[in-house]
């Protein structure tokens, strides 16, 4: 009985379950959840991305390991009072306001994916191609966005009036060349703007900072795990994120663009 009970016992260790890591519907933020998961699997821990309506909520119950996200956004989920917009002071308060047994790896300093206004080269080169001068006239700003997006409802401390609405990117921007709107929001890494239309900078942080930070349960990651996800801030930019995102515009996998950029970027060298 001894003897038959090791060999069912003792035949070999049962492989660990994958790492849940939780996003919700749509290839980009698809592409981020398959990053993370990716980087898991680079440093030898499995992991399955998994889409929900509300990861947070399967992070705070402990059916999430890894919810990837943007800070401010996540900032607006733990603190909606919160004033910090340069990405620092984000990330800094989001530590401050996250719930008890949950942590925020790295954030990506150098990707970032914030909203951003768009304008025609005229209109740029009049702002000076930076948002601090729209601010100072931001209440009577004209601005387009596109349907189902939030896009920011302040430029700094002053309030911006209702966006002017579109069906999609492309009649947006045909409208900005029209003259019908004097600038269009977008954002950072967006892979579909018109190569003649200039997105301005925003030097003072008057828009709030959108870098990409996985959260995670605390005391369930091992060690090599947390510098797993940590490592993702040291290779990824915003020019990177963006030709991601424009290969699944035309059609690829989220999965799959991942795993190819990590093989090309591998985690824990010089790149």
């Amino acid at each position: 009985m001894g003897a038959a009970w090791c060999v069912a016992a003792c035949g070999g260790q049962q492989p660990r379950p994958p790492i849940p890591v939780w996003t919700t519907a749509g290839p980009e933020a698809e592409l981020v959840a398959h990053l993370y998961a990716s980087a898991l699997g680079f440093y030898g821990s499995a992991a399955q991305v998994r889409v929900v309506d509300d990861p947070l909520a399967g992070l705070d119950s402990g059916d999430a390991t890894v919810v990837p996200g943007w800070t401010g956004r996540l900032l607006g989920r733990f603190d909606a009072d919160a004033p910090a917009r340069s990405d620092v002071q984000v990330y800094r308060s989001l530590l401050a306001a996250l719930p008890e047994g949950i942590a925020a790896g790295d954030y990506t300093t150098a990707a970032e994916d914030k909203p951003a206004l768009a304008m025609t080269a005229d209109g740029a080169r009049d702002a000076g191609g930076d948002v601090s001068t729209l601010a100072r006239t931001c209440p009577d700003l004209v601005v387009g966005a596109v349907d189902a997006t939030l896009p920011p409802t302040r430029i700094g401390t002053c309030t911006l009036p209702p966006s002017r609405r579109f069906p999609d990117a492309a009649t947006m921007f045909a409208a900005l060349r029209a003259g019908q709107v004097k600038a269009a929001w977008t954002s950072t890494a967006a892979a579909g703007v018109p190569s003649d239309v200039v997105v301005l900078s925003d030097k003072t942080s008057l828009i709030r900072a959108e870098n990409l930070v996985p959260l995670y349960r605390r005391n369930v990651l091992s060690e090599s795990q947390v510098l797993a996800l940590n490592e993702i801030a040291g290779v990824l930019d915003t020019g990177s994120l963006a030709d991601m995102r424009r290969e699944i515009d035309e059609g690829a996998d989220p999965g799959h663009v991942a795993a190819q950029w990590l093989e090309a970027h591998p985690l824990g060298t010089s790149n």
